[in-house]
């Protein structure tokens, strides 16, 4: 081999041999996750397989509507109701920006017209109603059509008979839509009153966070009230508490554990045990044949049941 055909082959090694480029933020970002809570770098897909729950920690990030209809529901099983209503500007609202913009760029951001998806579907096999609300459209907050979407479903429980689950994640009302949100509790209750008389099933999901007007109204109304770990549940923040009352609040103060402990919520489940258990209370709470007499457990007695199992 001559010195031409030996730089030649030099060359040719080079250029197969392609040296990657380092990786730009975007695509940084798409293929790792810092975990919020003890900083470990987790790979996403593999955190996506695993709920979105830290393997390291347990911590529990934040999912949105459509990620956990997918998580709870049987496949192929939902079936979206109401998807076209839409938000009105009774008030002419204009801050820094007017609020029908504001609701364009949330829509933007989150992909869904609102704050709550709602809709039927079959939960291993069981068929209920079922609302998810989605921090990520607007902080979650309930508006006018939060509050009719969701009245409506349990208005279509109520008429098909069937249980009720509802998964919340809010920052509470809608400043936007003024006494128009704040409406939105009593007419949620009211239904949830009418859904309590005819002797059927709610089961509320209190996620992170829950907090404000829709903790005050039909989150914290169900005849099971199921938190996920660590999930920071209240009606004021932490820092409005404490310059209220001035005093120093504990550190796991409006955490999912703490209100367990002190007898706010029924059960602290797992993100990928939710399905199961949600199977199970509704289970329980299933009518018996015309004729037999139900004798099972009820209240909090079926939660602790549930969660020993």
């Amino acid at each position: 081999m001559d010195l031409k055909e030996w730089f030649a082959s030099r060359r040719q090694k080079r250029e197969a041999m392609q040296v990657k480029q380092p990786l730009t933020t975007e695509e940084y970002c798409a293929l790792w996750t810092q975990c919020f809570q003890c900083r470990e770098l987790l790979y996403t897909r593999d955190l996506r397989n695993n709920f979105h729950v830290c393997p390291k920690c347990q911590y529990h990030f934040r999912i949105g509507a459509e990620e956990r209809i997918e998580q709870i529901c049987d496949a192929g099983s939902f079936a979206e109701l109401f998807s076209n209503l839409e938000s009105a500007d009774p008030l002419g609202f204009v801050d820094t920006d007017t609020y029908p913009n504001r609701m364009m760029e949330a829509t933007r951001k989150s992909g869904l017209k609102e704050a709550v998806v709602t809709g039927t579907c079959l939960i291993e096999g069981t068929a209920c109603a079922l609302a998810v609300m989605d921090f990520g459209h607007f902080g979650g907050s309930m508006g006018s059509v939060v509050g009719e979407k969701t009245t409506r479903l349990i208005e279509k429980a109520l008429e098909l008979s069937l249980p009720l689950v509802i998964v919340s994640s809010s920052g509470g009302a809608r400043m936007q839509e003024g006494i128009f949100s704040l409406m939105q509790m009593a007419k949620t209750s009211s239904a949830l009153h009418s859904l309590h008389k005819a002797g059927l099933l709610y089961i509320s999901v209190l996620t992170e966070p829950t907090f404000g007007g829709v903790t005050a109204s039909f989150a914290m109304l169900g005849d099971f009230i199921i938190a996920e770990p660590g999930a920071r549940i209240g009606f004021a923040g932490r820092r409005v508490i404490e310059q209220t009352i001035r005093q120093k609040l504990p550190n796991e103060f409006q955490t999912a554990e703490h209100l367990l402990k002190h007898g706010q919520v029924d059960m602290v489940v797992e993100r990928s045990r939710l399905k199961e258990v949600l199977n199970r209370l509704m289970s329980f709470h299933a009518r018996p044949p015309a004729g037999q007499p139900h004798n099972g457990p009820r209240g909090r007695q079926a939660a602790e049941t549930v969660s020993r199992r």
